[in-house]
């Protein structure tokens, strides 16, 4: 009976969380929201069939440098759209009203400061920014222009991590809680190679653009397959996977910066020229007196599935969330000289941006903040860019002052 129970009341706020953004509103014929896609690789076109199950949109246009891919994404649309291999022309565009920034991660802080003063909102892939500049140029963008921004850190919609938040954490059931255990293992997209046929570059594909604000290297289709393994694309799996788990720490424990970092791993397997770690673990401190620590690795994959996730550890006990096993999605265990809440544990629900995306079409219709905005996601980042500084450099990197917003 008590197994049930906590699956009811899962279910129950599973289905809150999904339905919220929608709550209160009908749209009408002109209510659509005309959305411009820049990057329209598999990223880009999840988020556009995402959003065409959603309803209230339309897509008015799609950039990306490889003509492919352009035309994969305007069939996509489901109506005839505009391509484009340049996105400011797409951001010139006056009928449009918002864009998913799905690019390769170097160039998320620029377009996205160039679409807000364009008057544009912003949904932006994760990591957000690299570097503590790029994100405060995205923050006063957004304030000076009063835009709309959604950071694409889909943990915060997930139920089950909304679940434990508010009947472990907010409620105070979990008491002082100082360590967050984060980890993010398995990840195949930092073992994935280039597809044969690809050593000699597309005709239709524009090269010097991709690298755009990042180094110029001859055509690597490594590079351009995997990105996820290149310190100046993608940041590794400090920045690109470990942004999720620790965005979800924050979210979960409503933390800001660091007070100070380390790391440590190395690449210990994939002698591939790759220049990230394809093991790695770091420990961020935070002035709240609580210490989150991650920890990642793909040795395992692809034959190991996948997990992500965080573990919280206090006073009342302990209790996590996973990302993506469906069948084991959170576990509260009581202190038993603490808490007088009974062991729980129940299913997940798929990693997935829904809810997220439901929530960035509410605030664009009604212009509050979303749940993961530009300030909540500098700081989330700002944790992983001081790992990866401090893993680059093998020192310890404390908060500079110069970094608050």
């Amino acid at each position: 009976m008590a197994e049930e129970t906590s699956r009811r009341s899962f279910l129950k706020t599973a289905a809150a969380v999904t339905t919220a953004a929608s709550a209160g509103r009908v749209l009408g014929a002109n209510d659509r929201i005309r959305i411009g896609v820049i990057g329209a690789g598999g990223r880009g076109r999840y988020l556009m069939n995402q959003l065409k199950n959603i309803g209230g949109v339309e897509f008015a246009a799609v950039c990306d440098v490889y003509d492919v891919r352009r035309e994969q994404a305007a069939k996509q649309a489901g109506a005839p759209v505009e391509t484009y291999l340049e996105h400011q022309r797409l951001l010139d565009r006056k009928d449009i009203d918002a864009v998913i920034v799905a690019t390769p991660d170097h160039w998320h802080w620029q377009i996205t400061v160039e679409a807000c003063n364009a008057g544009k909102d912003v949904y932006v892939e994760k990591p957000m920014v690299h570097y503590p500049e790029h994100g405060q140029a995205i923050v006063k963008a957004v304030r000076q222009n009063k835009r709309v921004l959604q950071a694409g850190t889909q943990g915060r919609g997930l139920p089950q991590f909304v679940y434990i938040k508010e009947k472990y954490v907010d409620s105070g059931v979990m008491g002082k809680i100082g360590l967050a255990r984060a980890w993010y293992t398995s990840n195949q997209g930092y073992i994935r190679t280039a597809p044969a046929g690809f050593e000699k570059k597309p005709a239709g594909l524009d090269w010097d653009r991709w690298c755009g604000p990042g180094p110029k290297v001859p055509w690597n289709p490594d590079i351009y397959f995997s990105p996820y393994k290149w310190l100046h694309y993608d940041g590794g799996m400090i920045m690109g996977i470990g942004i999720h788990v620790v965005d979800s720490a924050h979210h979960l424990l409503k933390l800001k910066n660091p007070s100070a970092a380390v790391a440590g791993g190395g690449i210990y397997h994939y002698k591939d020229g790759r220049d990230t770690p394809d093991t790695v673990s770091f420990i961020l401190d935070y002035p709240q007196d609580v210490t989150v620590s991650f920890e990642a690795e793909v040795l395992s994959a692809p034959g190991v599935r996948t997990t992500a996730g965080v573990m919280l550890r206090g006073r009342g006990g302990t209790v996590m969330a996973e990302r993506y096993v469906k069948d084991f999605g959170y576990e509260y265990v009581p202190n038993a000289e603490t808490s007088k809440l009974p062991a729980e544990k129940g299913p997940g629900t798929q990693a997935g941006a829904e809810n997220i995306l439901k929530d960035w079409l509410e605030c664009m219709r009604t212009r509050r903040k979303t749940i993961c905005n530009e300030e909540e996601a500098y700081y989330s980042t700002l944790a992983c860019f001081m790992a990866n500084r401090a893993f680059q450099t093998r020192s310890r990197v404390v908060w500079d002052a110069k970094w608050e917003l």
